[in-house]
């Protein structure tokens, strides 16, 4: 019988964690009776929310949800604590890098601007990192419900700053509204500036949603890119091209983007070539962090352990890592495999 290892033993990296939705549900509450946020029942239950993002009603509900949590951060303070808890969840799950997702627009408002909220963040993650041990990175994240014209200014500002800490820049939120290539010139100027691009596609939408993040983003990774499994053409280029999917298997299921933990294609892809970088998305709201997404490849999809030790590697590659760091956390997957 083959020795099953502990997958939070398992040295990775996690590239598709959202800022938000990185908290603690206990943090949460906490600062919720701080301010006098009155949260849902789906917020307090302490089960994760039951969410179906597949039509317009469902996805509102979810993003209020978000909204909702997001209105508990208001202070500098705030930030360093959702971003210190998140560093401490990663390096119990095995992390060795986070590369965490954020729209400093977001955060603006309470922190006295869009560059006073960014410093914020990138002073947190600093700290964090310092205390921690972790490697971690920030990329920021246009909304493409927004007009194109923010996301250049986003753009412009994350390579700005990208000697503090930025790696990368991406676009999130319903991919089902905003083409893709209406913020292509937003794209240009962070690949311009160095940052690597990974858009969202491929989860709410279909494979054309991965196939205009290649060719209108120039994306050398996708959030999710999930759906890319239905078109294998698209697979073989993904996997030609090395362009690694973020894969959030607990969050396609809870957003109903698949109806059952088999559903989703991890195999597939896998099979094709296509580099993976499993991810934990929004662990407030799915109730699962990074270390649970390697259970479920091994669960419902009968991954061995060299499978997961490969998936592992596939997110060091795939990530913005300098290399001494790559370096390590390779030694690590192999020496786990080996133990």
């Amino acid at each position: 019988m083959e020795h099953v290892r502990d997958v939070s033993r398992l040295p990775k990296a996690h590239l598709h964690l959202h800022f938000t939705g990185s908290m603690r549900p206990a943090t949460l509450l906490e600062l919720a009776d701080k301010y006098g946020v009155h949260l849902p029942d789906a917020l307090t239950s302490g089960e994760p929310p039951k969410l179906r993002a597949t039509d317009e009603r469902g996805w509102f509900r979810f993003q209020r949800l978000y909204d909702i949590a997001r209105s508990c951060l208001r202070s500098p303070e705030d930030i360093q604590r959702l971003v210190r808890e998140a560093a401490e969840e990663d390096v119990r799950d095995g992390s060795g890098w986070l590369e965490i997702q954020v729209d400093p627009t977001s955060y603006s408002p309470m922190l006295g601007g869009l560059i006073p909220a960014l410093e914020v963040i990138l002073d947190a993650a600093e700290s964090a990192g310092r205390e921690t041990g972790l490697g971690i990175r920030v990329l920021v994240a246009a909304n493409r419900m927004k007009h194109p014209l923010d996301a250049r200014t986003l753009a412009r500002l994350a390579v700005r700053y990208a000697d503090r800490g930025i790696v990368g820049f991406g676009l999130s939120n319903d991919e089902r509204r905003g083409m893709a290539r209406d913020f292509d010139r937003a794209f240009a100027i962070a690949r311009d500036g160095g940052l690597l691009a990974a858009p969202h596609g491929g989860e709410l939408s279909g494979p054309a949603s991965v196939r205009d993040c290649l060719d209108d983003l120039s994306a050398s990774r996708i959030g999710h890119g999930v759906r890319a499994a239905e078109d294998p053409r698209l697979l073989r280029e993904l996997a030609d091209r090395g362009v690694t999917c973020e894969v959030c298997p607990a969050s396609n299921v809870a957003l109903g983007v698949y109806e059952k933990p088999a559903d989703v294609p991890l195999r597939t892809l896998f099979e094709a070539g296509v580099p993976m970088a499993l991810g934990a998305d929004d662990p407030l709201l799915f109730g699962s962090r990074l270390a649970a997404q390697y259970e479920f490849a091994r669960v419902h999809h009968g991954f061995t352990d060299p499978e997961l030790a490969e998936l592992a590697r596939q997110s060091v590659r795939g990530s913005a890592a300098p290399e001494n760091v790559r370096k390590e956390l390779l030694a690590g997957i192999d020496d786990w495999l080996a133990g």
